[in-house]
């Protein structure tokens, strides 16, 4: 890595989950890392900020003061805009220019077991699942999350979104949104699931299955009809499986034990007739999906299966996956959730209406563009898995400028909602919502806060906790 770290590196939007592990990784490394953020400048988030300030990262305003040298190498991610202070700047100094995604596939790329975790849901919790096998099988692994890992969260390391080991082995989650993954040359590539997200169907099967042809071996979800087409015929491959029982990989029938907030189950590698009991500390059949999937990564990466299944006992969830933030002196639970697609969104609604309870279930759109691509099925989604007595409450989409159309909001979906037959309300502004949430919670109540792309929806899923106290 030492021609990484032999050159300044100045992140544009240091405090974006994927900029974040990165700028760690590198600073990790020894790399001299700079970077400048619209968040801090709005003062949102001051404590991440102050955070990497007290780690030693030199942090300007988003003015383009933060470029000072052509030997900078600016990191940005695609979507940022050419009249942002910082490009204009790097462009007049002549500042190489890396994306994120560019950036991240360089790092993955230089190790000589590179996991890669892709699909439209799950790559957070999979990537910090086999990270942590990773880590508990003695490999000591580099880590590249979108969400902040507990078991390394500490009250020092408060946005542990990153681990910088010295082993061989890196783990990461690879983005198909933006086309990125064709760049990855994985040891082991992941397919988790395929659904609609930010590209058409025709456009993932095409990104999904170069990416499982380019790995050495792969892991695929034969639960998922899409993934299982692509398992590519000549590219050594391990499935996986909660209800197939043609996986390697799979759970022995009827042992499956729910409860609100953990999930157990007897675990199968069929190849070697062997199992072990799994008890994971993060609810749903769609963790326990999660979990077979990151136990045949590290199969394929040369982990024993029983020590893969023993690691996952301790491994203590993401936050903001299914994030329990606290329950009221009157019994109201609030989760802090990043479901923001239509399968992220039902697999939350399935976990919370598996157990008895109302739900009330507050969504903000992560941007305008993403609620026209995927609106109507979200709005299925709330609508088919929550009952008569839950309700669904929308606002505004989050919007921190940009040129972006804005004719067409939650209202919506509010109406797709209600066509289907859902109960819905739309309240525009978030803070209103948080009052509405108080006027109908009562005991018993589990509300669930859903969202991407905004770290004060965790400050807010507390005040909500608070509110309904």
């Amino acid at each position: 890595m030492s021609d990484l770290t032999s050159h300044p590196w100045f992140f544009c939007g240091i405090g974006g989950s994927g900029m974040l592990p990165l700028a760690l990784i590198l600073k990790g490394a020894g790399a001299e890392v700079a970077g400048s953020d619209r968040s801090r400048d709005q003062g949102r988030t001051p404590e991440k900020f102050a955070w990497l300030e007290s780690l030693g990262f030199d942090l300007h305003p988003q003015d383009g003061s933060g470029i000072v040298s052509a030997e900078q190498t600016l990191v940005a991610s695609a979507a940022v805009e050419a009249t942002v202070p910082e490009m204009v700047r790097a462009r007049e100094l002549g500042c190489p220019r890396m994306t994120r995604a560019e950036l991240l596939a360089t790092l993955f790329n230089q190790v000589p077991t590179g996991i890669a975790i892709g699909g439209t849901s799950g790559k957070s919790t999979v990537t910090g699942m086999t990270g942590w096998i990773m880590d508990r099988a003695g490999r000591d692994p580099t880590i590249m999350n979108g969400a902040v890992m507990k078991n390394y969260a500490t009250p020092d390391a408060p946005f542990a979104s990153a681990r910088v080991g010295s082993g061989d082995v890196f783990v990461s989650e690879v983005d198909e949104s933006d086309g990125s993954i064709a760049l990855y040359r994985p040891k082991v590539a992941v397919l988790l699931n395929v659904s609609l997200d930010h590209k058409s169907m025709e456009e993932l099967r095409a990104l999904f299955g170069d990416f499982l042809r380019m790995a050495d071996a792969c892991v695929v979800n034969l639960d998922d009809a899409e993934a299982a087409a692509l398992a590519p015929v000549y590219t050594p491959c391990l499935t996986y499986a909660v209800g197939n029982p043609a996986a390697q990989i799979g759970v022995e029938p009827d042992s499956i034990v729910e409860t609100p907030f953990a999930i157990s189950a007897c675990v199968i590698d069929r190849n070697r007739a062997m199992t072990r009991e799994l008890t994971l500390r993060v609810p749903g059949r769609h963790n326990l999906s999660n979990a077979l999937a990151a136990i045949a990564a590290a199969c394929a990466a040369g982990v024993p299966f029983e020590t893969a299944v023993e690691a996952l006992a301790s491994y203590s969830g993401l936050a903001r996956r299914f994030d329990v933030i606290g329950t009221s002196p009157s019994g109201v639970t609030v989760i802090d959730d990043f479901g923001h697609n239509p399968e992220k969104c039902a697999a939350t609604l399935i976990t919370l209406k598996a157990h008895p309870g109302r739900v009330i279930a507050f969504f903000q759109p992560h941007g305008y563009g993403p609620l026209r691509q995927m609106g109507h099925e979200l709005a299925e989604v709330f609508a088919r898995l929550l009952g008569p007595e839950d309700v669904t409450l929308l606002c505004d989409p989050v919007y921190f400028g940009g040129t972006v159309d804005r004719s067409e909001g939650s209202e919506r979906i509010v109406a797709l909602i209600r066509d289907h037959g859902g109960k819905a309300e739309h309240v525009p502004s978030r803070e209103d919502c948080g009052k509405r949430i108080a006027e109908l919670a009562r005991p018993g109540d589990r509300v669930v806060i859903m969202g991407a792309r905004d770290d004060t929806l965790t400050a807010f899923a507390r005040d909500v906790l608070a509110s309904v106290g």
